[in-house]
């Protein structure tokens, strides 16, 4: 989904080229999915916002979707979420995790379904109490509200 014409001109220029992150900071695995792909991803590709910032409500409204169990991806002007953003992060990291975008050959409602799983049981799951924070030298990859 194009999403161009959601972000103010300087927005577009802080993301830039990398593509935008955004996840749930009361999540543990989202959590434990944020610091996984920052210890890969070398290239610093990446940028994250939480869901529940400014960057995070303007893109679930695009997508008719206040869905706290999902994860959004941003990049290069359009929108992916759950499966879909999953494999597309995963390509950009180096193997052997790039090699999970083979399973964009499974039809999208069966991954989704694996996916939205996951996502309701993520609590139960993988149980963190304490918000997100970045370190100090993470913190030039987050956007603040």
């Amino acid at each position: 989904m194009k999403t161009d014409c959601m972000f103010q001109p300087s927005e577009r220029e802080r993301i830039g080229d990398h593509a935008l992150i955004l996840f749930d900071t009361q999540c543990g695995l989202c959590c434990f999915w944020v610091r996984f792909i920052i210890g890969r991803d070398r290239k610093k590709s990446f940028l994250f916002a939480p869901l529940q910032s400014e960057w995070g409500r303007r893109l679930q409204m695009l997508l008719g979707d206040s869905d706290k169990d999902t994860l959004l991806l941003y990049g290069s002007g359009r929108l992916y979420s759950r499966s879909e953003a999953v494999l597309r992060i995963v390509s950009a990291l180096p193997a052997p995790w790039s090699l999970l975008r083979f399973c964009r050959v499974m039809p999208r409602f069966l991954r989704d379904a694996v996916y939205k799983f996951i996502a309701k049981n993520r609590r139960r799951l993988f149980r963190q109490r304490a918000c997100f924070a970045p370190t100090a030298d993470e913190r030039d990859r987050f956007l603040a509200e």
